[in-house]
């Protein structure tokens, strides 16, 4: 992924303890509570759904319900604007 998806940004949980931002390269960089980069990796997005494996191999996936609201591992993320 070279060019800025629609869905790229900063999303959140409500809560502000997930938060993952999405760079516009297609890599991924999670930060959790106090922890930033706790996780990092490379994401896919195809159609509304998203596709994410971090540098030690793990993979997920979830889904944009709109342009504004990600489904993820029963997380539930909003866009930051």
């Amino acid at each position: 992924m070279t060019e800025q998806h629609i869905y790229t940004g900063l999303w959140i949980t409500e809560d502000g303890f997930i938060r993952h931002e999405l760079l516009p390269e297609g890599r991924y960089d999670e930060a959790r509570g106090t922890q930033s980069s706790a996780y990092q990796g490379d994401y896919d997005i195809r159609g509304n759904r998203i596709y994410y494996q971090d540098d030690t191999g793990f993979t997920a996936d979830g889904v944009f319900v709109s342009t504004d609201e990600l489904h993820h591992a029963g997380m539930v993320l909003f866009r930051h604007k």
